[in-house]
């Protein structure tokens, strides 16, 4: 990999985690349209790593604060909405792990294609847009009751389907709940901590029990730019998503999707 190409995927990789237009698309389509190599699997531990830090020190605060309260609910019986909401995004990652146990093998045989990445793009993308259109729009984070974060922990585990967008899935379900915007992208980030943890221990472990050769610069590149682009991406899209809404994106993953499937046509 040259470090051009761990730039461009880092970047790609930072903007797309937590927008909802799927991360795990756009890193597999440069290999599927520009014929670039995998990008292995030290690099993806390095941008998971980038996109981790970049959340936990954008929400900071409430990271500690949910960990203290959570904490205390197990020893002091603590009963406060931030105790509420640290248990809340636990039930809401449990999905997503027994999805992800189960299904991984099957994902990474059959769905991993330009295919299906262009269909589900297009499809949650039309359903993100009924969604956002019809929302209610009334509650927030610290409202979500058990039944809701299994709800939206069902659609994050659907979303480990190329294409769908872990962040949009999220997003979609807890706007259908009746969760503010910015409200259902707090939760969807806050949510993302857990799993991105996960997500990049299991990779790490399978990268030190393996013997993949790692080069330093690739994966320098990849944390920082990781890093640097999801930070700042967390910062506007909260900033701006009450404004603009999801239609934006919407309609960047219907031009992604039918775009895609014009080029698959072609070749």
């Amino acid at each position: 990999m040259s470090y051009f190409e761990a730039f461009f995927l880092a970047l790609i990789q930072g903007l797309t985690e937590f927008l909802p237009v799927s991360s795990s698309a756009h890193l597999i389509l440069p290999s599927q349209i520009l014929g670039w190599a995998d990008q292995g699997l030290a690099f993806d531990v390095a941008v998971h790593v980038g996109t981790l830090v970049a959340v936990m020190i954008y929400f900071r605060k409430e990271v500690i604060s949910l960990l203290s309260a959570w904490i205390a609910s197990i020893f002091q019986g603590d009963r406060s909405k931030e105790a509420k909401l640290a248990w809340m995004i636990i039930i809401a990652t449990i999905p997503a792990c027994v999805f992800g146990l189960l299904m991984k093998d099957f994902i990474e045989m059959y769905l991993r294609s330009a295919w299906v990445i262009a269909t589900t793009t297009i499809v949650f993308g039309l359903l993100l847009w009924w969604v956002d259109s019809n929302a209610k729009q009334v509650d927030d984070e610290y409202q979500a009751g058990w039944k809701k974060a299994l709800v939206i922990g069902l659609a994050q585990a659907m979303a480990m389907i190329p294409g769908t967008s872990r962040s949009g899935a999220t997003i979609t379900a807890a706007l259908y709940l009746g969760f503010t915007r910015e409200a259902a992208a707090r939760f969807s980030f806050l949510m993302s901590i857990p799993i991105i943890m996960l997500a990049g221990g299991y990779l790490g472990l399978k990268l030190v029990t393996g013997d993949e050769p790692v080069d330093i610069g690739a994966l320098s590149i990849g944390i920082i730019t990781s890093f640097v682009s999801a930070y700042a991406c967390i910062h506007v899209f909260l900033r701006l998503v009450t404004r603009i809404g999801m239609l934006p994106f919407v309609i960047y993953r219907l031009i992604l999707g039918f775009g895609l499937m014009a080029f698959l046509m072609m070749g």
